[in-house]
């Protein structure tokens, strides 16, 4: 038995329910069925017919075909936040609370937020993937901002609001502004006051981060650029127990009087390594290292030295999901930079 694109179609494979089978259960057409279940019944279908309607789903099992709607109508409900699936895991607790408070905004708001982490050979490979989906957005924080081949293939293909992020503008698309060279030179500005002047910079293994370890540490140097004599210096870590051990063995050869590291886990392993070797760790003392991480997670605080970190002023991800609603609704809105937040040095004793 083969199925309508002419392959072997699978006999113990279920049939899902379809609107048809609801309407004939419920006895009405399904352009009822499609307005109750769709929650465009009111002032249309009766209080008893929307019931029966929902009773008839609830017995077959039936629920609306998302992606099938969005193609009838061109564009649907879905808003597809982009992350690549190699990096996701080593971007840490900070995106994974945006995540959750920013899908939980999209669906008090009307939409099915949906995480896309397919690995693309460039942004308009991407932009191909994601327009096969029809959503009605896309937002991309981590990996390539898009450029504006890929923004202009999402619009012709039906996306009304196409939103990257960046240190700079990007042609056609709605930018979420964040300079990750702002959080390295708060971090290097605040090691140089604390005199410290060989100072290493803790830059990812993991693949993906370079994007964002790569401005930090140029934002380091910029600030030893005002103290002549500064020794800045890049050391690549994995996120594993092994990889920081090697670093702590190397200390006494680097000569390094301070670490920044990529976030508060890199910097939380580093200095539990250094620790293990005998270094001591701290801001006050000119013969510790001098430790900061970054997104100031509450384990940075119960430690000792309790970390110094580079808090990330994100603003609400209510905020931008209520962006993405208005853009989505008003598509011809002109393209332009909407600041996704700042950072700021929080001192404790580790640095």
């Amino acid at each position: 038995m083969t199925d309508a694109a002419g392959t072997q179609a699978d006999p113990a494979a279920p049939t899902p329910p379809t609107s048809a089978a609801v309407a004939r259960r419920a006895g009405v057409s399904r352009a009822t069925v499609s307005y109750v279940l769709n929650g465009q019944a009111a002032g249309r279908v009766g209080a008893r017919t929307q019931a029966r309607v929902r009773a008839a789903a609830e017995e077959l099992g039936y629920v609306p075909h998302a992606a099938a709607r969005s193609l009838r109508a061109g564009r649907g409900s879905i808003v597809l936040l982009a992350a690549p699936a190699d990096t996701v895991p080593a971007f840490g607790s900070l995106f994974t609370s945006f995540l959750a408070g920013f899908q939980s905004a999209l669906h008090d708001l009307g939409y099915t937020g949906v995480l896309h982490g397919a690995p693309a050979a460039s942004p308009l490979a991407a932009a191909r993937a994601w327009a096969e989906l029809r959503p009605a957005a896309v937002l991309t924080l981590h990996g390539a901002p898009l450029d504006a081949a890929a923004v202009a293939l999402l619009r012709r293909s039906g996306t009304a609001a196409v939103l990257t992020h960046g240190p700079s503008l990007t042609p056609g698309a709605h930018t979420l502004l964040l300079d990750q060279h702002e959080a390295g030179l708060q971090a290097g500005a605040h090691l140089l006051a604390r005199g410290r002047r060989r100072i290493g910079v803790i830059r990812p293994a993991e693949p993906g981060l370079a994007r964002f370890a790569d401005p930090r540490l140029a934002g380091v140097r910029t600030a030893a650029a005002a103290c002549p004599g500064t020794e800045v210096r890049p050391l690549e870590l994995a996120l594993t127990e092994e990889s920081a051990a090697h670093l702590a063995a190397q200390w006494p050869d680097l000569g390094l009087d301070a670490v920044f590291a990529y976030n508060d886990e890199y910097a939380m392993l580093l200095m539990r390594a250094l620790q293990d070797a005998g270094h001591a760790i701290g801001a006050d003392d000119p013969g510790a290292i001098a430790v900061i991480g970054a997104d100031d997670l509450l384990l940075g605080r119960l430690l000792r030295p309790r970390l110094t970190t580079v808090r990330t002023e994100i603003i609400p991800p209510g905020r931008i999901a209520e962006l993405v609603d208005q853009l989505i609704r008003e598509p011809d809105t002109e393209p332009a930079g909407h600041r996704l937040g700042g950072f700021q040095v929080v001192a404790r004793e580790s640095g």
